[in-house]
């Protein structure tokens, strides 16, 4: 297996067992910015994780041939002819 999909592989399973978060479940406390429940700016935390996450899987390993397609005319016009 190459080391960039293992890497990638690692990433992924990662940020997936830190989604499992059962650790915040029972408490609110401590409060971050005074108002926020820890188990919210955990979520909110792992969004932005999460998100990083697809925009690096998006920019390696995407298919590049996806991207070579022509498009598609709907011109009633080309058809008549």
């Amino acid at each position: 297996m190459k080391l960039k999909t293992f890497l990638l592989t690692a990433l992924l399973a990662v940020v997936y067992v830190l989604h499992q978060d059962f650790w915040n479940w029972k408490e609110a406390y401590p409060l971050v910015f005074g108002f926020l429940p820890i188990g919210l700016a955990y979520q909110a935390g792992y969004s932005i994780l999460a998100a990083a996450m697809m925009g690096v899987l998006v920019r390696t390993v995407w298919p590049k041939h996806l991207e070579n397609v022509e498009p598609e005319t709907n011109d009633p016009r080309e058809s008549l002819s």
